[in-house]
């Protein structure tokens, strides 16, 4: 049964159709990404699916008692209190039940009030128990420590945090609510890649049912069974995850643009029939056939290509409006040779980067480098080499260093300590994050004008519109513009410069699907070199040859010579080695050049530390789930208590003493997860 089903939605803003005919079920268990252009109405049926807006037309059948949960972009808290009191809040029905449980253990000391109070007490256990009463708490810190928060901001108040610290705060406090159904509109948008990683794994276990808004590929490829796809005809559905949808979009379109032509060059074979006999002796057929053309073109133009073919005329024919007189001649050639494919697209970017000429072999070079700002060590490198045409790809989390990196390969921040040497015949072109390069008191028209002075107003234009610039935006100011057109204007003039190394710094930021789809393909047919800043996995994993990881904690910066794919399955590889003891063993079985690199990276000490703390970690886990066991096993004792009150006091003893022993471990497991 679908916990939510949306029937022939449709939503117009005046005259303007924002979508219809969207039409979809959810149901339990499902994970679906709604995907589509910037613009096309995604956020809108989100809301319209909440009960928040309220649909053109259509209707949206929800379960009885349906407990949704939804994570705007920007979240904004209904309530006080610290990060902490956030999370608790769902929790609010099992700390009532915690106190009443204690009042009873107090009761308990009473020997004429023992027996009722042991029943009362065992039902209540039982049921806290079941409930997770005496897991919310290693719950909540589970939860926060994985979308990214430390220890010490556990009880920041809610009104000091940044906006993205909030968004990330009502998201734990949504995930820690267990709702029957989550929508998430850019979930991913202020959390960096282990942050993305952790919730890609809680929602592969999750039991619910979501529907996700999202432009990071690689977390709908991770978490999704479904892709929704909303375009201008309306709303078609995929199954599997985003991968297997852009392999099946594919098809469907290639299907739909072979049968569209097959068609229509049979109604055009109609057309020259027509017109070789409406005059001669087989007139009576070519007045039949021009009938019938007339009425299949007109079905064509009013409900579409694909439900005139793939319905009978008797089905059709309650959906149309169709003249009694058929068209003439002329017109029905014209008519015919104006119908467009099914296959429609909306505005896309066009872009091509230019290559400048050939540079040395040797891109980039260090030796000794340390990267930070004087009297704050960022991190320090190892000797690093980039090659002609290799992409690495720069990682790590928010404030680690990595515009900082690009902004030191480009001379404008000295090193702090080691050599960065640049290689020969180089021709650079940036991509900053924050656009610097954009004057916000200039237009659009002015911006490409700078870079290209002999160009005239009409092909400053046309250019302006292979970026989705149309009309009158040429005309706004920078400072007027959205984040996304920003970062295309940015595209617009890097595009114009020669370049055979690009220093990229979140360039996907903003962009729409198709947008990064086009990104990812110029950039893979880029002959130059690319170092790539960005949280967008899939991008990394399409280009990047090398992945360079900044580790904040040991202020290092870690080589990867290999995809990300391939270093995230290295990573799953050891350390399920290390969690079954045999990562020695493992040592011996790796050979060559890659054996060679790991016993380096194995001899660093802070990788030996971070072994042994999470070695320590799975221990704790372990004892962890060894005193839960024992807890149930004391607690389903008192639940039935013996008739000796000496024996029901001791179980009461050994249950605190128990509780006590778990406290302790997860305050350590606190501590190292910290």
């Amino acid at each position: 049964m679908s916990l939510i089903t949306a029937s022939n939605l449709s939503k117009s803003f005046g005259p303007v159709d924002l979508f219809s005919g969207v039409s979809f079920g959810l149901a339990r268990g499902s994970r679906l990404a709604l995907v589509g252009p910037n613009g096309i109405g995604k956020t809108t049926l989100l809301r319209i699916l909440l009960g928040l807006e309220e649909a053109s037309g259509g209707t949206v059948a929800r379960a009885r008692n349906l407990r949704p949960g939804y994570l705007p972009q920007e979240a904004e808290f209904e309530m006080g209190g610290t990060v902490w009191d956030a999370c608790l809040a769902p929790f609010a029905g099992l700390q009532k039940r915690q106190e009443e449980l204690h009042s009873l253990e107090e009761q308990m000391a009473d020997p004429e009030k023992a027996r009722p109070v042991m029943e009362r007490y065992g039902k209540l256990q039982e049921a806290f128990e079941r409930d997770g009463g005496y897991t919310y708490s290693t719950r909540i810190k589970q939860v926060l420590t994985g979308l990214g928060f430390l220890a010490e901001d556990f009880h920041l108040p809610l009104e000091h945090l940044s906006g993205g610290q909030r968004t990330r705060a009502y998201l734990a406090h949504l995930l820690l609510s267990d709702p029957d159904l989550l929508l998430l509109d850019e979930p991913t948008n202020h959390l960096d890649i282990a942050a993305v990683e952790w919730l890609e794994g809680y929602l592969g276990q999750w039991p619910g049912a979501a529907l996700i808004v999202s432009h990071d590929r690689y977390f709908l490829d991770s978490v999704c069974t479904g892709i929704l796809e909303m375009t201008l005809a309306g709303l078609e559905s995929y199954p599997g995850n985003y991968t297997a949808y852009l392999h099946e979009r594919q098809i469907r379109a290639d299907r739909r643009q072979e049968t569209f032509a097959t068609e229509k060059a049979k109604l055009l074979k109609d057309v020259e029939y027509i017109k070789k006999n409406i005059s001669g002796q087989n007139v009576n057929q070519a007045k039949g056939r021009l009938r019938r053309l007339s009425r299949i073109v007109q079905a064509i133009e009013q409900v579409g290509f694909e439900t005139v073919v793939n319905q009978k005329w008797s089905e059709t024919a309650e959906d149309v409006n169709v003249a009694t007189s058929p068209f003439g001649v002329e017109e029905a050639e014209r008519r015919v040779r104006a119908l467009r494919s099914p296959v429609r697209t909306l505005p896309r970017l066009h872009l091509n980067l230019r290559s400048g000429g050939r540079s040395g072999e040797l891109v980039i070079r260090s030796r000794d480098l340390q990267i930070g700002y004087p009297g704050r060590l960022l991190f320090a490198a190892p000797d690093i080499l980039l090659r002609r045409r290799e992409c690495a790809a720069l990682i790590g989390p928010n404030g680690a260093g990595k515009t900082t990196f690009l902004k030191t390969i480009l001379g404008q921040t000295p090193p702090l300590a080691g050599e960065l040497a640049l290689g020969a015949s180089l021709q650079v072109g940036y991509f900053a994050q924050a656009h610097e390069g954009l004057d916000p008191d200039k237009t659009l028209l002015q911006e490409i004008d700078a870079i290209m002075p002999n160009w005239l107003p009409g092909q400053i234009r046309d250019y302006l519109g292979k970026f989705v610039f149309s009309g009158d935006d040429v005309y706004k100011k920078v400072e007027m513009l959205s984040g996304g057109e920003r970062g295309r204007l940015a595209l617009a003039k890097l595009a114009l410069q020669d370049t055979n190394l690009l220093l990229l710094d979140e360039p996907t930021n903003h962009l729409d699907i198709p947008s990064q789809e086009i990104l990812q393909a110029v950039l893979d047919d880029y002959s130059g070199t690319i170092l790539l800043v960005t949280h967008d996995r899939y991008l990394i994993d399409a280009l990047g040859t090398q992945i360079w990881e900044i580790d904040p904690d040991e202020s290092s910066l870690d080589v990867f010579e290999g995809t990300y794919s391939q270093r995230k399955e290295e990573r799953e590889r050891l350390a399920a080695l290390r969690s079954t003891g045999m990562a020695d063993g493992a040592r011996g079985l790796e050979t060559g050049e890659g054996a060679q690199r790991s016993r380096r990276r194995e001899s660093n000490q802070s990788v030996k530390v971070e072994r042994r703390r999470r070695a320590r970690i799975q221990e704790l886990e372990n004892k962890i789930a060894s005193l839960e066991a024992e807890l149930a096993d004391i607690g389903a004792r008192l639940e039935n208590p013996p008739d000796d009150p000496a024996r029901v006091a001791q179980l009461g003893k050994d249950y605190a003493r128990v509780q006590a022993e778990m406290d302790a471990l997860l305050g350590e497991w606190e501590e190292l997860h910290s």
